[in-house]
């Protein structure tokens, strides 16, 4: 063996070495549907295409399951509800995911950041992402809850909301809550179809941005530790997102996610955290992704942890898009609604 070759060969070595930790060390992401709304979220994603993700549809309803689309789909429950859903009953959402989950269990393995996507409210939604949730609680996984809650004047299903977003803050590092109750600001002059259809782009977007961001080259990485140190445990959090175009398309996008983030937030500044993920076309500046972080510096106290990606989008030629995620927040939201007076009924 001439010394060159002996000189190749712990190069080799070492590169063969790099190789193997870049591959242990790639995070893993499985995003999981849970009930109705939550497998609406996962086939919404699922039909633009993510990058570096894992999507499961779990559902106690056949028929709605059958026309979800997923990686994997998965009947939760076949015993507690024979396919028929869960009529609205929590209990029951939690009663089918504990029978199942062994099955669940066995597609998430090797995954390092867990979604749990579900709109609160009703029976396989509410139970089956606390009951997954408290599962997987103690795995060394991250596991971030995003749900979605009735409008205010579904009384029960609210009430049924609140307490679920209660246990799962127990059960999850972050629960991400987006109330339909702010979508009347936000996009109050839609048609209702496509008002609801807002909040399940807001959800998707925000996972599919994290998941790629996370899992593949951008312009500039967030990497599993970033997202670690902003949402492990740390309660409620919510996500606003924005777009703008022409010369300040920057200041537009980062307003309108701050002032259009969908929860009601006591403070903006006890923020814990702020994850800013901007992207837009190849014409983006670096200037422009620094302003970004900038702006939402100015309206966060201090002592607020920021970390911030972003990436080139070919769709986004001449636009940019923004989102922001806060984290630690306190909000409105969870307290008790006040008992109201009830008088006669005047028709006008």
């Amino acid at each position: 063996m001439t010394i060159l070759e002996q000189d190749y060969e712990p190069q080799e070595m070492e590169q063969d070495k790099i190789h193997e930790f870049a591959r242990l060390a790639k995070p893993t992401v499985s995003v999981i549907g849970l009930g109705g709304a939550g497998s609406n979220i996962v086939s919404w994603i699922k039909e633009r295409g993510m990058v570096g993700g894992r999507l499961l549809a779990l559902n106690t309803d056949a028929n709605h399951l059958e026309i979800s689309k997923a990686d994997k789909r998965i009947l939760i429950g076949e015993r507690a509800t024979g396919g028929l859903g869960c009529g609205g009953y929590p209990e029951k959402g939690e009663q089918a995911l504990k029978e199942s989950i062994n099955e669940v269990k066995q597609e998430l393995t090797g995954a390092s950041i867990v979604f749990i996507v579900a709109g609160l409210g009703g029976g396989t939604g509410t139970g089956a992402s606390y009951a997954l949730a408290e599962a997987l609680k103690g795995s060394g996984r991250l596991v971030i809850g995003v749900v979605t809650v009735p409008f205010a004047v579904e009384r029960v299903r609210l009430d049924t909301a609140r307490k679920g977003i209660r246990r799962l803050k127990d059960a999850c590092d972050t629960v991400v809550v987006i109330d339909n109750n702010k979508l009347v600001k936000v996009a109050g002059d839609l048609a209702f179809a496509q008002a609801l259809g807002v909040a399940n782009e807001l959800v998707g977007v925000f996972v599919k941005d994290i998941t790629e961001t996370i899992t593949t080259a951008s312009l500039i990485n967030l990497d599993y530790m970033d997202l670690r140190t902003i949402m492990e445990k740390q309660g409620i959090a919510a996500i606003g997102a924005g777009w703008g175009q022409g010369e300040d398309r920057i200041e537009k996008a980062v307003r309108i996610a701050l002032e259009g983030q969908l929860l009601d937030i006591n403070d903006l500044t006890k923020a814990y955290g702020v994850l800013i993920h901007a992207s837009g076309g190849s014409d983006m500046t670096l200037g422009e992704v620094y302003r970004a972080g900038e702006l939402v510096m100015r309206a966060v106290s201090p002592k607020t942890k920021i970390v911030w990606g972003a990436k080139v989008n070919p769709t986004l030629e001449g636009k940019a898009h923004v989102f922001v995620c806060l984290t630690g927040i306190e909000s409105n939201f969870l307290a008790q609604t006040p008992k109201r007076k009830f008088g006669r009924l005047k028709i006008f």
